[in-house]
């Protein structure tokens, strides 16, 4: 069996994007939640904690895709 090679990122120098809008190399994608309470955007990364900044709700709701 010959020996995979390794996985290689996408270079910027193509036409196309790489689909995360927020995403940061030393943090990781942020990820857009809509609070359950005032309906505030809440974008979020891995380690943050699930609360709204606004009113402190904790229920989240992911945003829909556009497609």
């Amino acid at each position: 069996m010959s020996q995979r090679e390794a996985y290689q990122f996408p270079s910027s120098s193509g036409g196309a994007g790489t689909g995360y809008a927020g995403y940061d190399t030393a943090t990781g994608p942020k990820v857009t939640y809509i609070c359950g309470e005032c309906s505030a955007k809440v974008p979020l990364e891995k380690e943050d904690k699930v609360r709204c900044p606004s009113c402190g709700h904790r229920v989240l709701y992911k945003e829909r895709t556009k497609r």
